[in-house]
């Protein structure tokens, strides 16, 4: 634990924000419901209720920080379950984007031949679908539960991570230390898990940053168009296009939701900026 503080103090300032936005949003994330004064569905006030620090804010006896929503309920509460849900989500559908990419592109590389010739076709045939549009079609057929949707993006985007694991594990699989586990008669999933993975490493979890971000602002996007997190659950994307129309009366409502995203998005960008220099092995002047 010492060795992981020392590690990220010794980091540049734009890390360390990074880093505490990641944490702020993550901490919102695990204890919403304590730090919501209202349910995930609760009524709070009337309609587009102005923040309390207002003029014109209405009195209540649990305030509504931000204000409402198009239905009155509390923004500030649908904030909290918002990253709880959406950052969740995002996370999970990340993660098996990356188990099955980097299971896929570690075994192209190790394999080649058919096997390599195989993988690498489906992953362009998929590649060649506009992302969103593919999206958009599968979901319309399947329907939009929350397995489905993480299946859909799951594996829509470990198409790039195959492609990426694939290239990393290709220049690893040349070395010297490689061939010595083969020689030895290690099998396949040893020479993947004890060889090809630590030393791909850096570069996958750099890239996992930013695939994080991919998939956080899909998510949002399918969201905006109906098509992501369902209602009464609350989603970041899906607030923005709820309370769209509040822009037309001057009311800076659905910026608050569109701020929360790009406020986690460059806190992610900026730790993964980081990474990538550590990987780079670039030194600062």
């Amino acid at each position: 634990m010492a060795d992981v503080i020392k590690f990220f103090t010794r980091s540049p300032w734009s890390a360390k924000l990074g880093l505490a936005i990641i944490t702020l949003n993550i901490f919102c994330a695990l204890f919403a419901p304590a730090l919501a004064p209202y349910s995930e569905t609760e009524i709070a006030g009337d309609v587009w209720e102005p923040p309390i620090w207002s003029e014109d804010a209405i009195p209540h006896y649990t305030p509504v920080i931000l204000g409402t929503d198009h239905i009155g309920r509390d923004l500030f509460s649908r904030l909290m379950f918002g990253a709880r849900n959406t950052i969740t989500l995002a996370f999970v559908t990340t993660a098996l984007a990356f188990f099955v990419g980097s299971i896929g592109g570690f075994m192209a590389a190790t394999l080649k031949g058919w096997v390599d010739q195989t993988l690498s076709r489906v992953v362009d045939i998929l590649m060649a679908f506009p992302t969103l549009i593919l999206a958009l079609v599968i979901l319309s057929v399947m329907g939009t539960s929350i397995p489905v949707l993480i299946f859909v993006i799951a594996l829509i985007d470990s198409t790039r991570v195959f492609r990426i694991s694939r290239a990393v594990a290709m220049d690893i699989e040349v070395m010297e230390y490689v061939e010595a586990s083969r020689l030895r008669g290690e099998g396949l999933w040893w020479v993947m898990k004890e060889e090809i993975l630590p030393n791909a490493l850096s570069p996958l979890v750099a890239e996992f940053g930013l695939r994080f971000c991919f998939v956080f602002l899909f998510i949002s996007s399918l969201s905006f168009l109906g098509l992501g997190l369902q209602p009464p659950l609350a989603d970041w994307g899906s607030m923005v296009r709820e309370n769209s129309s509040a822009i037309s009366f001057g009311i800076l409502t659905p910026l608050i939701p569109a701020a929360a995203i790009a406020f986690l998005t460059v806190g992610v960008n900026l730790v993964v900026d980081w990474f990538l220099h550590r990987a780079s092995g670039i030194k600062d002047v």
